[in-house]
This record gives C-alpha cells, structure tokens and sequence, in this order.
C-alpha cells in the first residue's frame, strides 16, 4: 500500500496533533473508518472496584505483550485468578482463552439472555442468522457457562474486588411486535461468585465521540454510529463513513466490503465533481 503512495502516520490523534481545519483544508474528501469502539458498560453497585477491566484493555495488552512492545501501566494478568468473564460473544471468548493461557485458577462465563438451542428453531429459518449455541476453541480449554443471568453489583475490601453478585432470569414469550422477549428475577435464584478479575466483553455501543466527529457536527444515527446517505457520505460533504464506524458492531468482512463500496462513491462523486 505504501508503494501505491499510501502515507501513513501513527500515534496521530486528530483534533490534537492535527486539527480538523487542516484536514477540511488539505483534503478533498474524508473517510471515517474509525470502528465502533465504546464499549457497554455496566452501571451496578462495585463498578469502580479495582480488577475490573473492560475486555479490550485486556486482550489489546496481551497483543502487546505477545509482540515484546511496551505499554503505559502494570499488566493484567489471570494468573492464580478466579476470572468472571461477563458477556458471551466472540469478545468474551477472546477473553476466556487469553484467561487460561495466563494460567487463571478459574474462568466462568457469564450471559445475560438464555441458553441457545443446539439447533434451529421453526421461527429461524434460513437464510436468517441462526440462533444456535456455539462453542469456541476458547470454551473447550476449559470455563463454566451460565446462561440467564445478571449481574447485581460487586463487593470487596480495600478497593479490590472479590466478589461477584448475581441473580438468574426467566423470560416470557417474544413480544411480535418487537420480537423481544420480558426478562423477569427469580425471586430465591441469588448467587454469589468468587471474583478475583472481571472482564466485562457486553458488546459495543458506536464509534467513540471524539474531537472529529463533535467538531465537524456530524449526525449520527438512533443506535449511535454514523450517519450516511446511499453514497456513504454523511451530512458533511466530503466526509464519507465507512465499516463499523457506520454500521455498528460487526465482522471484518463487512468493514472490507463496506471500504471498497466507500471508495467507489468517493471516486464517483470527485470524478463528477471535476468534470462539472
């Protein structure tokens, strides 16, 4: 890429070490494929413990540590360590293998809807996504699962977490409108967990609102990413959106098409513009 004349420049944040002005005025036009990198967080009794650790501060140091590069603060590590994993998507079962190859004493998984089927139920036909319970390489090389579950707060001494309190959940019937099911408390159903590390994995919320897209006003839409037209250009012209950054959470695939598919607007519309 770099012999096709891409320039790249890292440890660059921009609306700091370059400011949106100077972008808007050395550029033609802007693509914003910056991800969707805020993560859910939990907003329960405890939640300022320390040992809780939202999950891509724990997998991001692992890389670094696998690559020998330095990194600001002490490790985390899983080492002699009851670790709860709380969220059971691809994230979480990042965490749940990076836990056991550390060496942690314990790894139980924690998820807030109910066990999956083993198979497709009638109302999930194909080609829809299926439903299905799925098992990583991660969950063989060992944690407990347990499905149904919230997490009610966490307590512990001197700052330091040590346990995880929680209640198990029963849900009705999926709602045909909304296609959501009610969640309800089992009244008796409370637990409590030994926790030594938590890693919260609940998925993400949307790009981060940094100084690019606060400064330059750009709309976002309901579910917090950004917003852009069939030409995945937002409301700024110029400023085009592409990946995660525009259609939320998803798979790598989708952020490769969505680049390409960004490109080809862009292209078009300067092409237009030059010829006009």
């Amino acid at each position: 890429m770099e012999d096709e004349g891409v320039i790249f420049k890292t440890n660059t944040e921009i609306g700091k070490d370059i400011l949106v002005s100077e972008l808007l005025d050395n550029f033609d036009a802007i693509v914003l494929a910056g991800g969707a990198e805020k993560p859910r967080d939990i907003n329960v009794e405890g939640r300022n413990l320390n040992g809780i650790y939202f999950a891509m501060e724990y997998l991001s140091q692992q890389s670094r540590v696998n690559l020998g590069q330095n990194f600001n603060g002490s490790q985390i590590d899983a080492k002699g360590k009851n670790v709860i994993v709380i969220g059971g998507g691809d994230t979480g079962s990042d965490c749940i293998g990076t836990a056991n190859r550390q060496g942690a004493k314990s790894v139980i998984n924690l998820e807030l809807l109910s066990q999956p089927p083993s198979e497709r139920n009638p109302d999930n036909p194909w080609p829809q996504w299926a439903f299905i319970e799925r098992k990583s390489t991660s969950h063989e090389e060992g944690c407990e699962r347990k499905f149904s579950v919230m997490t009610k707060k966490f307590t512990g001494q001197n700052n330091k977490v040590e346990k995880l309190h929680g209640i198990e959940l029963k849900f009705g019937e999926k709602n045909p409108v909304t296609g959501m099911r009610s969640m309800n408390e089992i009244p008796g159903s409370e637990f409590t967990l030994d926790a030594d590390l938590v890693l919260l994995a609940m998925g993400f919320t949307g790009p981060v609102k940094n100084n690019l897209i606060n400064e330059l006003d750009i709309e976002l839409d309901q579910r917090g990413n950004v917003q852009t037209d069939d030409n995945k250009m937002t409301n700024i012209p110029g400023i085009f959106a592409a990946g995660d950054m525009r259609r939320g959470q998803s798979l790598v695939v989708w952020a490769i098409n969505e680049g390409r598919e960004a490109a080809k607007m862009l292209l078009n519309i300067l092409q237009f513009n030059q010829r006009i």
